[in-house]
């Protein structure tokens, strides 16, 4: 009960901020999550949606719903795949870039300040603690 109430703590202490800057950026946290996965997925900042789909665990309905957002929004653009016409992988535009690109500038700002009260061989141990704790959940039975 204290590290689970203590991390739930956290995240809602956390989140208006977070969230302050996706919409600073006309972003909500769902859009910012698949922006940002697609920039850290290194030029030509493109995914199958598939990928996406497993990278951000969420439902596939979920996940359309994002993306014709953002598209919408001129954030992202589908593009037919060089080897398979049929399938549309999803590619960030150049907005979305420059845009997912301030966002996790300022988000990585906020977080840095969060974590400043630990050194940063306390924030190592944490995030593999955390990573642990996280591959557990994952590879549990879902009840």
């Amino acid at each position: 009960m204290a590290v689970l109430g203590r991390a739930r703590w956290i995240t809602l202490a956390a989140r208006p901020a977070i969230e302050a800057v996706f919409a600073r950026h006309g972003l909500d946290t769902g859009e910012f999550d698949v922006l940002s996965t697609l920039l850290r997925a290194g030029a030509p900042y493109r995914l199958r949606p598939t990928e996406l789909y497993r990278s951000l665990m969420i439902s596939s309905g979920g996940l359309t719903d994002r993306l014709s957002r953002l598209e919408k929004a001129g954030l992202i653009e589908r593009v037919a795949a060089e080897k398979d016409g049929r399938s549309l992988p999803v590619q960030l535009t150049g907005e979305g870039r420059a845009r997912a690109e301030a966002a996790f500038r300022e988000d990585m700002a906020i977080e840095a300040r969060l974590l400043d009260a630990l050194t940063e061989e306390e924030q190592s141990r944490l995030a593999q603690l955390l990573s642990k704790l996280a591959g557990s959940l994952a590879a549990a039975p879902q009840n």
